[in-house]
């Protein structure tokens, strides 16, 4: 796990803008976490891959998976974000690889949290819903997956 300052960390060669995103992730624990910390990797497919292999059994890429800490205090746990994915959906949508990384990000978290749109009867839908419109995001993964 990186220092607590340092909330992301970077696996890729890509010239993404690495401040603009970790005062993003400052912005979330600030905001959305409630001061806690969390840790994130921006990576690839092939990681994202074996992640989701490895820890869901599920052997395909994806774009962002949550790895709750499951402590009441400290660190909510570790995010991993896949740019190569990220890269097409922000292409897809029409927004910024920062953007998307963005709202990767914040999904993400709000798993952390404990919430899991699959279950929760659009509470997650609901906070994700108004995080974006305070953060001025584009459309997040629940509601361009009502569509």
């Amino acid at each position: 796990m990186p220092a607590a300052s340092q909330l992301v960390m970077f696996r890729t060669a890509s010239p993404l803008d690495r401040p603009r995103l970790r005062s993003f992730a400052a912005a979330l624990r600030r905001q959305v976490a409630g001061g806690r910390p969390f840790c994130c990797l921006i990576t690839n497919d092939v990681e994202l891959r074996r992640l989701n292999r490895n820890f869901l059994g599920k052997d395909y890429p994806t774009d962002v998976l949550s790895f709750p800490s499951g402590q009441t205090e400290g660190s909510l746990g570790d995010l991993a974000i896949s740019e190569d994915r990220a890269r097409e959906q922000a292409a897809e949508q029409g927004h910024s690889i920062h953007e998307e990384i963005s709202v990767l990000m914040l999904h993400g978290l709000l798993h952390l949290k404990g919430m899991d749109h699959a279950s929760d009867r659009g509470r997650m839908h609901r906070a994700e819903f108004a995080w974006r419109k305070q953060l001025q995001l584009p459309a997040g993964l629940i509601e361009r997956a009502m569509r």
